[in-house]
């Protein structure tokens, strides 16, 4: 992978493997409450991430969607469950996985996990709503979802 300047960049945007992303990222001081532990909204922030750098690894680039055609394309979260099983600390060195269960018309079912040496954390089922850019529906186009579908061995 490279950044714009054309440099090298391993890993910064996790990697694919076997039909699912994986996204590591350190827990800092600013994702944690007084006593070290990473605070319940700071979840939904490593888990926006986990879906951005999987779209990004499928060569989705979510700047350019929003030019993609007429319409524009953008995605939005329209349900998600959430399981916190345990607490992260400072420090920790999080694995976000994401994968596709269902790609079709205008939207996107994921599972993610996070968890920190082995040791589930959190799971989540995410419904992700694909609309344009006056905020209205749309399909997702048709290689956007094949790709995905894909992703998940479909």
């Amino acid at each position: 992978m490279t950044d714009k300047s054309g440099g090298n960049v391993p890993d910064l945007s996790g990697r694919l493997e076997g039909g699912e992303h994986c996204l590591h990222q350190r827990v800092y001081y600013e994702d944690t409450d007084f006593s070290g532990i990473v605070y319940h909204a700071r979840y939904l922030h490593f888990l926006e991430r986990g879906r951005t750098d999987y779209l990004r690894c499928h060569g989705v680039e979510q700047h350019t969607l929003h030019t993609i055609d007429e319409e524009g394309l953008a995605f939005a979260v329209h349900h998600m469950d959430l399981k916190f099983v345990r607490s992260a600390h400072m420090d920790d060195i999080l694995e976000i996985r994401t994968r596709t269960i269902k790609a079709t018309g205008a939207r996107m079912v994921l599972e993610q996990s996070i968890a920190a040496g082995g040791v589930l954390l959190t799971t989540a089922t995410v419904t992700v709503v694909v609309i344009n850019r006056h905020g209205r529906a749309r399909r997702m186009p048709d290689d956007l979802a094949r790709t995905l579908l894909e992703a998940k061995g479909a």
